[in-house]
């Protein structure tokens, strides 16, 4: 099923009417985390069992550019990605909401009344605990629930998810992606952390040291800390394990960071393009050696660490 994607309330309405209502939720859901899909989930579970429309609401670009734009997060997703993700969990519509100084100004009340039930005609709307809305953030699930009460629509909050007693968020993601940890993010969202985007010509130098490489252009905001990292690289419907680099390239004097990834097993010279990278462990730091050949013998043992890396997970789903 498709996804329907409208950039406006009052063409949600154009488009679908009173006829059905709607179980909805409302976020940012950057990063589509655990907590995220327990909430999504949950919509398109309790739409299908009352034959409603399984919608969600979110917002581009996020509410802290436009309100604080030093406090603003480094995206984990772009707006692709997410509906991408809204569309694989099974919710018929989603409207993206442009967060501009105008829609910071709008009250909870406006929010509810015109957009909620005029427009999306909500039958059950499903948020976490701490969710808060309209101007100020003076919307939270009281007042949700107060207007569900007198116009006819309920009002569910969904727990958090925890992992070892961590609440999952995108805020702990962020934190572990930054400080290189994707294993534990990885945890959190439930998949690996990806970067996609175009491949780029690089300067070559992988294939004069015998390790070529693929070099990346990332589309997401965040990127995790400089160092060396176990991979898979999806290319052209194929996925290959890899190493990737995330950095200067010290040892010919870059200054720019770059995306740059060896795959196992392919050997094809690749100029442009679009690929994948999901990141599995650390390996190590960047670091700058005498020459290529001891960074070939470093590339070395970064490939042989990777495959060990693999060589264990494989196991590990075998038993």
């Amino acid at each position: 099923m498709t996804i329907t994607v409208f950039h406006s309330p009052e063409d949600w309405n154009a488009r679908f009417g009173a006829g059905t209502g709607a179980a909805l939720t409302v976020g940012n859901f950057d990063g589509l985390h655990l907590g995220h899909q327990k909430i999504l989930h949950s919509v398109v579970e309790r739409a299908r069992s009352r034959s409603l429309r399984a919608g969600v609401i979110t917002f581009d670009p996020h509410p802290l550019r436009v309100l604080r734009p030093n406090r603003a997060p480094r995206m984990i997703q772009t707006l692709a990605q997410r509906l991408a993700g809204f569309e694989q969990i099974g919710l018929d519509a989603a409207l993206v909401l442009r967060f501009d100084h105008a829609l910071s100004q709008v009250s909870a009340e406006v929010f509810i009344r015109h957009i909620l039930i005029d427009c999306l005609h909500v039958a059950d709307m499903l948020v976490g605990s701490n969710f808060r809305f309209g101007h100020g953030g003076a919307g939270d699930v009281a007042l949700l629930a107060e207007f569900g009460k007198r116009d006819g629509f309920d009002v569910e909050t969904i727990p958090p998810v925890e992992i070892h007693g961590q609440i999952v968020s995108s805020t702990a993601i962020r934190s572990a992606v930054e400080a290189g940890n994707v294993a534990e993010a990885s945890a959190l969202l439930g998949r690996p952390f990806s970067l996609t985007g175009e491949i780029r010509t690089g300067a070559g130098r992988g294939r004069t040291i015998l390790f070529p490489t693929l070099n990346l252009v990332p589309e997401q905001e965040l990127q995790p800390k400089l160092g060396v990292y176990a991979t898979e690289t999806i290319l052209h419907g194929h996925m290959y394990q890899s190493v990737t680099n995330v950095g200067t390239r010290p040892t010919f004097d870059g200054r720019n960071i770059t995306v740059e990834s060896h795959l196992s097993g392919f050997s094809d010279q690749v100029n442009s393009g679009r690929m994948e990278l999901r990141f599995h462990e650390r390996l190590r730091d960047e670091q700058k050696f005498s020459g290529p050949d001891e960074l070939r013998a470093q590339i070395a043992r970064d490939i042989a660490s990777a495959q060990k890396y693999f060589s264990r997970g494989a196991e590990r789903q075998g038993t």
